[in-house]
Parts: C-alpha cells; structure tokens; sequence
C-alpha cells in the first residue's frame, strides 16, 4: 500500500529541476511515490525527468500534450495518486533530507483531515522562515474557525499548497482538487475550500520545504495576461463563500482579501505589459461592483487611505468583461 503521493508538477525548470530531484531522494520511502508531471516543457526539462522516472525509487512520469498551468498539473496528478496521504512539491522548491517521513509520522499521530506546516523562503542567497499564521501547534482544530478574524492574517492566507499534507478522504469529498486552468492564485480558492468544508486541521512546527522565490520564469515574475487570473481566481472565493450558511460571518475576511490582492497589482501597475495594465484597471472596476457593496464599504473604511483610495479610484472606471483572454 503507498502511504504517501507527492505530486510534482514540471514547467521548463530544467536549471532547477536537478536540485529538487536529488531532494527527492533524499525522501524516499518503499511506501512513498512521486508522481512527476511534466506540464509540456519545451526545455531539456523532459530529458531530465526521463532519467529520474529510471533512477528515483517511486517515480511515476507523466505528461502532458498541452501546457495547462500549475492547477491543471496538479489535478493530473491528484488521479493519478494512490497514497493515503498526499502532499504538493513545485519543480523549482526542494526538501530537506528526512522531511516527508517526519511529515507522515505527523500526520499519523494527529489523524486529522490536514496538516499546515512552516517553510523556509529562498530569495537568491537569502533565507527566511515562514510560519503558519496559527498559534496553537500540534493539536487538532476545526478549519473553519481559523479563517477568521477577518482584519488579521489567519490560516486561510497561507495559500502554499505544498506547506501541508492532505488525507485522501479530502480527495473522496471532491475537496483536494484545483480549479481547472487557472494560472495564477490556484491556491486561493482551494485553501478557502478546505477550510469551509474540511473538518479537522492542524499546524505543526516543521521546516522542511524550501521555496524558491525571484525565479525568473515564475509567474511572480512575469506581469503578463496571466497575472489577471487572481480576478478569476477571488471571484470564485466570494463566489462560494456567498453561498455558505455563515456567509455573513465569512465575506468580510473574503472581500478584504480580494481587496488587499487587488490593490497590491494595481500599486505595481508598472510591470505589467501596458494592454494589460489596461485590462487590469478595467477587470478590478469590473471585480468591485460585484462584491456586496455593504461588505465592500465596509472594508474600505478600514483600509489604510492609500489603498482604499487606489481602489475608490478603479471602481469609477468603465469595466470590462470578466473573461481574461490568454
């Protein structure tokens, strides 16, 4: 029986792939897969995998004849997995040796739906610890009380699917998947599912994934058309948070979000291609009047005057269609 799924999803990294390969390794585990998706990759990152689906005890190599983004790649690897437990790693971030069976020993003793853990961020040589934005460890918590308060940075924002491990009954539930093609902010939606829906949560004080950030290639990066999908990637937040019995208790943390998001492109406009900046301005006024306007005001007066202003400002603009062409 596999007792544990990493699904690896690959996308012209071969500068990086090597390292995150080897860290493979160094977790293995006659229980443990790897199910490495190559997301079409147009660079020697192919030619990589080739030897490690030989080499990496567990490896499972797939592909795909089309690029479909981080979301997509990830979905193909949740059905492809077999594990009783899963967990997500990107194709440029690495691991500390030993990190996965401590994550299973974890989750073995705690027997809850998930379990969030730290991470160490990586800016060139720069190193700095990230923590879960929960203060209770080690014990088991309903996930729906820890989206809140709304004004203060909860579990719910902690939106790094690789920071955590997932039984597979969240896959049973239809819980552990990824909205289909979205390019950016694919976590969003997917962290604010499974803390409405699931269970039983816990965060525990484990560092071991290394995540990798200032990677040219990385859409963090690139301020193109496929940044705009954190548009599509909120809405569908209010979306089904608006349908939940306790949406009046929700949307507000939702909507401040959405907000906090939305400002901080538009603050950066700059880096964005100049048709994009204008799409960007025209899907963000489009973005505001769809929210509760009650719940919008509200977040509004208590935002910090810059960036309240920066959205008043938008929201008086001509909106565009909510469709992002790619």
């Amino acid at each position: 029986m596999v007792k544990l799924s990493v699904i690896v999803p690959f996308y012209n990294v071969q500068q990086y792939a090597p390292d995150t390969l080897k860290s493979l390794r160094a977790n293995t585990r006659e229980d443990f897969e790897f199910i490495l998706v190559d997301d079409c990759s147009r660079d020697e990152t192919p030619e990589i995998l080739a030897r490690a689906e030989r080499e990496l005890p567990g490896a499972v190599l797939v592909r795909h004849e089309q690029n479909g983004g981080l979301a997509t790649a990830r979905n193909t690897g949740i059905d492809r997995a077999r594990g009783e437990y899963l967990t997500f790693l990107d194709g440029d971030d690495w691991l500390a040796p030993g990190y996965y069976p401590q994550l299973v020993a974890a989750m073995d003793e705690l027997g809850c739906d998930f379990v969030r853990t730290d991470h160490v961020q990586c800016t060139g040589r720069a190193r700095s610890v990230h923590r879960v934005p929960q203060g209770r460890r080690g014990v088991v918590l309903n996930p729906r009380e820890a989206i809140l308060p709304a004004d203060r940075s909860t579990s719910v924002d902690y939106a790094y699917a690789w920071a955590g491990i997932y039984h597979r009954r969240l896959v049973d539930r239809g819980l552990l998947h990824f909205t289909h093609g979205l390019r950016t902010a694919e976590d969003r939606p997917w962290i604010w599912k499974l803390h409405r829906e699931a269970e039983s949560f816990a965060a525990v004080g484990l560092l071991g994934v290394y995540y990798r950030r200032g990677v040219a290639s990385s859409l963090t990066q690139i301020g193109d058309v496929r940044q705009l999908d954190f548009i599509r990637a909120f809405d569908q937040v209010i979306e089904e948070t608006a349908r939940d019995p306790e949406a009046y208790k929700l949307l507000p943390k939702a909507v401040r979000t959405y907000c906090a998001i939305m400002a901080h492109h538009l603050g950066s406009i700059e880096r964005f291609e100049p048709a994009v900046a204008r799409q960007l301005r025209s899907l963000s006024a489009g973005a505001l009047r769809r929210l509760p306007q009650d719940v919008l005001a509200q977040v509004l007066d208590s935002m910090d005057p810059q960036r309240a202003s920066r959205l008043r400002r938008v929201r008086r603009r001509p909106a565009a269609a909510r469709t992002v062409a790619a």
